[in-house]
Order: structure tokens, then sequence, then C-alpha cells
């Protein structure tokens, strides 16, 4: 069965996560109508990074267009950090820096000293701090990937050339052949 080569992207394999953890981090930890527009925001950023990384893979034809889509992607995560961020902040939630997630991945703590609510606030639950701060160095790799991905397709535009560009130099090939023929 036919598998297409994005599929294979390590950016892809990442979109899949993070589309999936945050489908489960909005409905644990962002509940009720006051926050539907918040929900609905996020989940449209993270549908739309894993769609628009496919569309641009998918296009074929236009190594320009993919690279376009790829800004797109990333845009897209930028701003679903950008919410995650915000939720830590609002919530007077430590972002943990690298060594303390590598410690995470090592040690599989459950939580890091959790953060005190304002009086008035009702306790957060522990899980949320470490959920957090997975999506945000989840998000923050997959940018990374992007760049490079984004990096990798720009220089290979710079060698090989566009789809249009390559099919006017055939057109000029052809024509060179077809007047070769006619002179000889």
């Amino acid at each position: 069965m036919y598998e297409p080569s994005y599929k294979k992207l390590l950016t892809y394999k990442y979109s899949v996560y993070v589309y999936d953890m945050n489908k489960e981090f909005l409905e644990l930890f962002v509940r009720g109508a006051e926050n539907m527009r918040q929900r609905q925001q996020m989940d449209q950023a993270a549908r739309s990074s894993k769609q628009c990384l496919v569309e641009g893979a998918m296009q074929g034809t236009s190594l320009k267009g993919y690279i376009k889509m790829i800004g797109v992607s990333r845009g897209s995560y930028e701003e679903l950090l950008e919410d995650y961020k915000d939720i830590a902040r609002l919530r007077k939630i430590e972002i943990w820096n690298a060594e303390e997630l590598r410690r995470f991945g090592k040690e599989r703590i459950f939580i890091k000293d959790s953060p005190k609510p304002l009086p008035s606030s009702p306790p957060l639950p522990p899980e949320l701090g470490l959920a957090v701060n997975i999506m945000i160095d989840l998000i923050t790799r997959t940018n990374y990937l992007f760049d490079q991905q984004k990096k990798s397709l720009e220089q290979k535009f710079l060698t090989d050339g566009g789809f249009t560009e390559n099919l006017y130099k055939k057109r000029i090939e052809f024509r060179k052949k077809q007047n070769d023929l006619r002179t000889s």
C-alpha cells in the first residue's frame, strides 16, 4: 500500500503527537464555556500546522509552495506555543529549562515542585504543570525541525530551481533539439 513520503518526516510525526496531545490537554485542562474560544483557537492552530505540512508536501509540483506551507505550519505552532506560555504565566506555572526537561525524561518524575496557587484560586492539578511543560518542549522541538526542513527546501530550491523554472529549461532544450533536427 502506498504511503506518502511526508509521513516519514519527523515534522509530520511530531505534528501528529502535538495534535493528539493538544486535544487531550484541552479536554482535561481548558474546560468551560468561558474557555470555548481559546479551545477552538488552540485546536485549530494544532490542526492547521499538521494539515499545512501535508498540503505543502502533496503539492508535488511547487517547491516554492511547499516552502510557503512549511512557513504557515511554523506560524501556527508559534501561535500554539504562545497559548501554552500564556497558560503557564496566568496559572503561575514555572516553565522548565532544558535541564529540568532532561531530568524528567531520565527520572520519569511525575511532578516538579507544584506552583503555589494564589490564596483565592483553587489548587491546580499537579499534572497541569507537567502537561504544559511537555507541550512547550514538544512544540519548540517541532518548530526547530520545521526551521531545519525549511532551510533544506530553500537550499534545494536554490540549487535545483522551481517547477516553472525547470519547465522553462525543458522547453528551451526541446526547442533547441527541434531546431537542430530542422537544420541537419
